[in-house]
């Protein structure tokens, strides 16, 4: 294993992406985005992308030279269009331009479609939170979860992530698929050669299974059943009706080169807490935090986060020899 401080992980990322045909702004974008993961303890979302999103740029399922562009269909509305490139610097376009905008409206949405994997979507919504704003992330994904009382997939994986301010602290953060478990562990456990736990996925035959490949050729169980699944219709509606992006069973895989881009889409929806005509938000999330964290086991959502990425701050990450290899190529 090799050890890189966070700043030299990203130099390596944002190299290895510029070498396989993505921009210098589009590299970069995407190599913050998975230290940042990486450093969060959220590897499935980090350097174990490296491969396949390596793979998609070189079969032109992603454009590596996309630019992404914005347009105000209405007051409220962001609509910004990520060009079939990665959904990075679209993510970062919105972390751009919502900020002001929604210091006039109070409120806005900003909508993503011909996206791709937006990764830990905890991360944009911390971004954005970190500057007083509260945030909702929709994103859909590639057909991975049935109807309940089905077996074809036809909802994806379809995170949904918030962030939050505190005053004086770090945002409070909620980042979770609903699926029992997000596909990216799967698809790592998969590279490691390595079963993953039961209850997490069922083969194509509609069969509880521990075998990662026939998970990713399968269906993954939701979260809560019946009412996690009902969740992932919501998101699709969010994440794909409302941008006009791809429905999950319309979209190639985010795990290979194979097919068209996946023309995913994503749905952020930014709040001012100052709009609401007092000045009782601090107050209210502070006693709410002092409600839970006065409990003995208990902690805020992100906190382990937190703590993750102190500790790689200070010791840095390591890169697999088989990700650097991977990277050289």
């Amino acid at each position: 294993m090799t050890t890189l401080s966070l700043a030299e992980a990203t130099t390596w990322v944002a190299a290895v992406f510029e070498r396989h045909g993505c921009s210098t702004q589009s590299a970069l974008s995407v190599a913050r985005a998975l230290v940042a993961a990486e450093a969060d303890g959220l590897k499935g979302h980090g350097f174990s992308r490296v491969p396949t999103y390596l793979q998609m740029l070189r079969s032109g399922k992603i454009d590596g030279a996309a630019r992404p562009s914005s347009t105000r269909p209405h007051p409220a509305v962001l609509a910004i269009d990520a060009a079939f490139g990665f959904a990075y610097p679209a993510i970062d376009l919105a972390i751009a331009e919502l900020p002001q905008l929604v210091s006039e409206q109070g409120i806005m949405v900003a909508s993503i479609c011909h996206s791709n994997h937006c990764g830990a979507a905890g991360l944009p919504c911390e971004a954005l939170a970190r500057r007083g704003l509260v945030v909702l992330l929709f994103a859909n994904t590639p057909g991975a979860i049935a109807p309940w009382g089905g077996r074809q997939p036809v909802f994806g994986t379809n995170p949904i992530a918030f962030a939050a301010p505190i005053e004086g602290r770090h945002p409070v953060v909620i980042d979770l698929a609903l699926s029992k478990v997000a596909r990216g562990p799967i698809a790592a456990a998969k590279q490691r050669g390595e079963l993953i736990p039961e209850g997490w996925a069922l083969d194509s035959e509609g069969n509880p299974t521990t075998d990662p490949a026939k998970a990713l050729k399968g269906t993954m169980i939701p979260l809560g059943d019946g009412k996690g699944a009902a969740l992932a219709f919501m998101v699709e509606i969010l994440a794909a009706c409302l941008p006009g992006a791809n429905l999950a069973f319309e979209a190639s895989s985010f795990l290979d080169g194979e097919g068209p881009p996946p023309a995913t889409g994503q749905l952020m929806l930014a709040i001012d807490p100052a709009a609401f005509g007092h000045s009782r938000f601090n107050d209210r999330i502070a006693a709410l935090a002092v409600a839970v964290e006065r409990q003995s086991g208990a902690r805020l959502p992100g906190a382990r986060r937190v703590a993750s990425r102190a500790r790689a701050a200070q010791v840095g990450i390591a890169i697999s020899p088989e990700i650097r290899a991977f990277g050289a190529v």
